[in-house]
C-alpha cells in the first residue's frame, strides 16, 4: 500500500513534535517558517525544489 503525504504536513508534525518534547520554542519555530517564506522567494528556490522531489523519488523507489 502508498502512503502520500504532503511535505508540508509532515514537516508541520516535526515541529509540533519539536515544539513538545525537544524544547524547542515558539518563536525559533516562527523564525524557521519565516526563513522558509524567504528561501521559497530566492533564487535558490528550484535548487531545492528539485532536490526535495528527487530525495522523495528516492525514496518511494526503495523496495521492501
Amino acid at each position: 500500500m502508498a502512503l502520500s503525504i504532503s511535505a508540508v504536513v509532515l514537516l508541520a508534525i516535526v515541529v509540533f513534535l519539536l515544539i513538545r518534547k525537544s524544547g524547542l520554542k515558539g518563536g525559533h519555530a516562527v523564525v524557521c517558517m519565516l526563513l522558509g517564506f524567504y528561501l521559497a522567494s530566492s533564487s535558490i528556490a528550484p535548487t531545492i525544489s528539485e532536490l526535495t522531489t528527487n530525495v522523495a523519488g528516492m525514496i518511494g523507489d526503495i523496495k521492501f
